[in-house]
């Protein structure tokens, strides 16, 4: 029946961390001991003083519907945590909460790109934004680097794509692949090329600020000259634990936080009132009250590295941010192994899922073709038996 669909949902692809999850939970719902890597979903519990917080919530009974643009007290501590974390002065006019930061990045999509006007976008990227600016109709354009510069691309490069329909950049850093985290430098260099061109914007997605391991994390609105520019986002999600919370917000010049709540207010007004009193302690909170997880993700990293380094035919590097190892297994290419035949990232990914029944991600969902996504938001034991798996097939 999707001759009564419109072109724009026919032509949207659907998203391929999710598509991939789903795919591992059929076969889990058949009986087979699937190892999922493909989600970016951490595995531990909310931390006890923001689930109080919550509880507290329910027993004041907050219950009704929330303003738009969020609670004005949590956008005041929004505000705060940008001052403390990021050196950024927004005030509570400048700060939208969302149901999760990708409803945030869709609602500066949609407020901001016209149709046939160009978003650059970095590769790797997250897999939502080439489709979210597709949904803008909105054309993604594409830097693309490899494993051979940690997935980072030169303000150069980037210049090269600019041109008069280039509405917006999109940032994000550290990145989901590739857990790449742009240094202060690279970020300034950057700047000084938009410089020239006034009238583009950045989007800076910066969920993962706080999972970075020695490299400081910088916000692209701190530099002076960006800040009427920037969008940052962020949310609770990651560092937090709080994916199932589903709370995101945005700083960004008051005119651009005025028309996303204008936007929000049409399509699912103000986000869940529990999370967000939950989130209020959450941003409130110390960031040395959730280095335990950061400190077990870096733990898990070197652990998955060093059992990656030992199969054959992956090229790894060593990122320093996120929660993600995005290895290149391009020579595995063109290969026939256990009667399947591997000519793309996803048929990689489909061969591990199908033969090693571990779960991971193409790249080609990322823009960088030659690659595959694992999360080890797992635990110890799930990474050290989905390498297991993986080198058994493989050799």
């Amino acid at each position: 029946m999707k001759e009564f669909l419109t072109n724009k949902i026919n032509n949207l692809p659907a998203s391929a961390t999710l598509a991939m999850a789903a795919k591992a939970r059929e076969l889990k719902n058949k009986g087979i001991d699937i190892i999922g890597l493909s989600l970016g979903e951490p595995d531990f519990n909310v931390p006890e003083f923001i689930k109080k917080a919550a509880n507290k919530a329910i027993d004041d009974n907050y219950n009704s519907y929330t303003p738009v643009d969020g609670y004005l007290d949590l956008k005041e501590a929004i505000s705060k945590k940008f001052i403390r974390d990021n050196n950024l002065n927004y005030n509570t006019n400048q700060i939208v909460v969302s149901t999760g930061a990708k409803q945030s990045i869709a609602n500066i999509i949609q407020a901001m790109v016209n149709p046939g006007e160009e978003v650059i976008l970095l590769a790797p990227f997250w897999v939502s934004y080439s489709a979210i600016v597709e949904m803008a109709e909105g054309i993604p354009v594409v830097v693309n680097s490899d494993i051979t510069t940690d997935f980072k691309v030169s303000a150069k490069n980037i210049e090269k794509k600019i041109n008069e329909n280039t509405k917006m950049i999109v940032l994000n850093s550290p990145n989901n692949p590739s857990g790449t985290v742009y240094t202060e430098e690279e970020l300034r260099n950057i700047a000084t090329v938009l410089e020239k061109y006034p009238d583009i914007f950045i989007l800076s997605d910066e969920i993962y600020e706080h999972i970075n391991y020695g490299v400081k994390h910088f916000s692209f609105a701190e530099i002076d000259s960006m800040y009427n520019r920037t969008i940052t986002v962020n949310g609770v999600a990651k560092a937090f634990a709080m994916t199932g919370w589903r709370i995101g917000y945005i700083g960004a010049p008051e005119w651009i936080a005025k028309a996303c709540t204008k936007l929000q207010g049409q399509v699912t007004s103000g986000a869940n009132c529990i999370a967000q009193k939950a989130t209020i302690a959450a941003l409130e909170a110390e960031v040395s009250q959730i280095t335990y997880m950061i400190d077990e993700f870096n733990q898990r990293k070197k652990l998955i590295i060093d059992l990656l380094s030992k199969i054959d035919g992956l090229i790894l590097n060593n990122p320093d941010g996120a929660f993600y190892i995005f290895p290149d297994v391009s020579k595995f290419f063109g290969k026939t192994i256990m009667g399947f035949k591997i000519e793309n990232s996803s048929d990689f990914a489909m061969f591990l899922l199908e033969k090693a029944y571990v779960a991971t991600v193409t790249g080609e969902a990322f823009g960088c073709p030659d690659n595959i996504r694992i999360s080890y938001a797992a635990s110890k034991e799930n990474i050290i038996e989905a390498v297991k798996r993986i080198k058994s097939v493989l050799s």
